[in-house]
C-alpha cells in the first residue's frame, strides 16, 4: 500500500509542477513538505504502536493517506500543495515505520532472513503505482480520474490486508523517542543516505528526463518504474543473496552499483540509457535498507521500540534533505551536478559499511521465537527448536 501511493506521487510531480508553474527551487522547497511530514510522526510512531498494535496504526496512517493524494493531481497554489504534502507525508512516514516494526517482530519469530522479502512487496507496490499511473496518462485518461483509480485499489490492499496486521507491537521500554547512538546512528547514516537517493529519485526522475533528456511528458514515469523494478528483482532474491554472500559484501556491492548506475544518468545523455541507469540504482540500493533494519533489531545499544523508530527518522532525514537539496543546487548549477554529488555520497556508503564489518553486528547463528504470551523473545541456536509460552 505505501510503495503503491508513494510511486503514484513520482509519476505526479510534473503535472503538480506544471499546476502550480514553480521553478526547481520552489519544487524542491514543495517537496521538502512531505519529508517534513514524515519526520515529525516518525519518532512517535514506536510509542503508538506499542499502546494500540500495529494493525490500528498503519490502517489509520494508510487512511490518510487514500484521503489526501488525489488532491496532489489538482492543486494550483504552491501553498495548499505544500501543506497537502505535509499530510500527505505524515500518512507515508507512519505507515513506513509502522510497518518495518511490524516485520522486525515477524522476522525475529522466523528460522531464517525476511526483510529484503517484506521490503520487495514495498518495491512491487513502487512498480504497480508507477506503471499503472503511467500506463493510465499514458492511454489519455485523465490525471485526476487515473489518481481516483489508483485509490480505489489501495482500498482493496487495505480490505485484503487488515487480518494480517499484528495487534500488537514491542512492548514500551525508555523514552517514547531517544536520539539515535552507538551502532544504530551509523546504521541510520547509511540509511539516510540510501533514502536520500531513493527520494531523489522518486521526486525527481520524471522532471529529469522529460527537462534533461528530452523524454515525452507522459513516459515521465518510466524512469521510477525501472528503478523499482530493478529494485523489486534483487529484492525478492535478496534474503537468499544475504545469506549466501554475507550483509558487508551486499552492502559494499550495492553501492558500487548505485555509483555506476548514477554515472550512466549523469555523463550519458540518452533516455533511453538512462533508464538503465535508473534501473542499476535499484538493484544497488535494493538490500541496503533491509540489511540495515535487519541489524538494527539484533542489536542491544538501544530498545527495539525506540531504535526503529529513531533509525527511522535518521532515515527520513534523507527523504526530508534530498528532494530539497536537489532542488537548490538543480537551480544553481543543474541536474547533473547534483546527481554526480550523490554519487559521491553512495560511495561513502559503501566505506562506511566496510568500517562497520556489518557480518559482526548481532550474531547471525541465533534465531528469535515469540513468546506469544509477553510478546518478548528468546534467542537459541540455531539446531535447536524451542517454542516458549
Amino acid at each position: 500500500m505505501a510503495g503503491f501511493a508513494t510511486a503514484t506521487w513520482a509519476a505526479l510531480v510534473p503535472y503538480a509542477r506544471a499546476n502550480t508553474g514553480v521553478n526547481d527551487a520552489t519544487l524542491g522547497s514543495l517537496l521538502l513538505c512531505l519529508g517534513i511530514g514524515a519526520l515529525i510522526t516518525m519518532p512517535i510512531t514506536g510509542a503508538l504502536t506499542s499502546r494500540f498494535g500495529c494493525r490500528k496504526v498503519i490502517i489509520a496512517a494508510v487512511v490518510v493517506i487514500i484521503l489526501v493524494l488525489p488532491f496532489l493531481a489538482i492543486i494550483t497554489q504552491p501553498l495548499i500543495l505544500g501543506l497537502a504534502l505535509l499530510v500527505f507525508g505524515v500518512g507515508v512516514g507512519i505507515t513506513d515505520c509502522a510497518m518495518n516494526i511490524q516485520a522486525i517482530l515477524v522476522e525475529k519469530a522466523s528460522p531464517k532472513p525476511l526483510m529484503s522479502g517484506f521490503h520487495g512487496l514495498y518495491s512491487i507496490g513502487g512498480i504497480a503505482g508507477a506503471g499503472l499511473m503511467t500506463l493510465l496518462l499514458a492511454c489519455g485518461i485523465n490525471v485526476t480520474l487515473a489518481t481516483l483509480l489508483i485509490v480505489l485499489c489501495v482500498v482493496i490492499l487495505v480490505a485484503f490486508s487488515f487480518l494480517g496486521l499484528l495487534t500488537y507491537a514491542n512492548p514500551k521500554e525508555g523514552p517514547a523517542f531517544a536520539m539515535p547512538k552507538g551502532i544504530v546512528l551509523l546504521l541510520g547514516i547509511i540509511c539516510f543516505s540510501v533514502f536520500l537517493t531513493e527520494g531523489t529519485v522518486l521526486d525527481w526522475s520524471a522532471v529529469y528526463l522529460t527537462q534533461i533528456r528530452a523524454m515525452p511528458e507522459t513516459l515521465g514515469g518510466l524512469g521510477y518504474t525501472s528503478f523499482a523494478v530493478a529494485m523489486t528483482l534483487a529484492r525478492l532474491a535478496g534474503d537468499k543473496v544475504v545469506k549466501y554472500f554475507g550483509r558487508l559484501k551486499i552492502v559494499v556491492a550495492g553501492s558500487i552499483i548505485v555509483a555506476i548506475g548514477l554515472a550512466i544518468v549523469t555523463f550519458i545523455p540518452v533516455w533511453h540509457l538512462s533508464l538503465s541507469g535508473y534501473a542499476l540504482i535499484g538493484a544497488g540500493c535494493a538490500n541496503i535498507v533491509p540489511v540495515m533494519f535487519s541489524v538494527v533489531g539484533q542489536q542491544t545499544v538501544m530498545p527495539q521500540a525506540v531504535a526503529v523508530p529513531a533509525m527511522t527518522t535518521l532515515c527520513y532525514l534523507g527523504v526530508l534533505s534530498g528532494p530539497g537539496v536537489i532542488g537548490y543546487i538543480a537551480h544553481f548549477s543543474s541536474l547533473p551536478v547534483s546527481f554526480f554529488l550523490i554519487m559521491l555520497l553512495m560511495l561513502f556508503v559503501g566505506a562506511l559499511s566496510f568500517k562497520l564489518n556489518l557480518n559482526r553486528i548481532g550474531s547471525s547463528e541465533g534465531t528469535y521465537l515469540k513468546n506469544s504470551g509477553r510478546y518478548t523473545f528468546t534467542r537459541i541456536p540455531a539446531n535447536v527448536m524451542k517454542i516458549t509460552f
